[in-house]
């Protein structure tokens, strides 16, 4: 998913932004929602790969993950930051800040500059008005793997994945 394009349409606009961190969530990772099974809130995971798993966290915050794994498998990647794109001055609207680096510099933050919504969870991300899309021009770069960041189970996995060098990462 680094390097990809994530594009949200919405009748205030298009806001999108490549993909520059992420986060992996296993099935057997104690840190995923799938872990402990399939559940109301977690079902989603278990689809087909390139759906939306949006969740809300901390009592204030949504989530955005695309389902990676065969139907039955609960396996997601979290969407950590972008580099913003396009629909600049809708995402700073959005969230309330002039800083580019603060737009979508963390799961939550990206969430809100794009204005992804709950209504988008188990959505298709391959057509329709949120989905991510393949560069036609590659691009190349390097990836730097290291432990997630803000979870405690699991946090000594090294399942976090960011573009090296990339000032629009949520921790260098």
């Amino acid at each position: 998913l680094l390097g990809c394009i994530l594009i949200h349409e919405t009748s205030q606009g298009i806001a999108s932004g490549k993909i520059v961190e992420t986060e992996a969530y296993l099935h057997d990772d104690p840190a995923s929602h799938s872990f402990k099974g399939k559940t109301q809130r977690n079902s989603v995971m278990f689809g087909s790969a390139g759906h939306a798993y949006v969740y809300f966290t901390y009592g204030m915050h949504h989530c955005f993950n695309v389902v990676t794994n065969r139907e039955g498998i609960g396996e997601a990647v979290l969407i950590r930051a972008l580099e913003p794109l396009e629909g600049i001055e809708l995402m700073k609207q959005r969230r309330g800040t002039a800083d580019i680096y603060e737009l979508c510099n963390g799961p939550a933050k990206l969430v809100e500059a794009l204005g992804i919504t709950r209504e988008h969870n188990g959505s298709s991300l391959g057509r329709g008005p949120l989905r991510i899309v393949v560069p036609k021009e590659k691009r190349y770069f390097q990836i730097a793997r290291t432990q997630r960041v803000g979870i405690s189970k699991g946090a000594h996995l090294k399942l976090r994945f960011i573009i090296k060098g990339n000032g629009f990462v949520s921790r260098q």
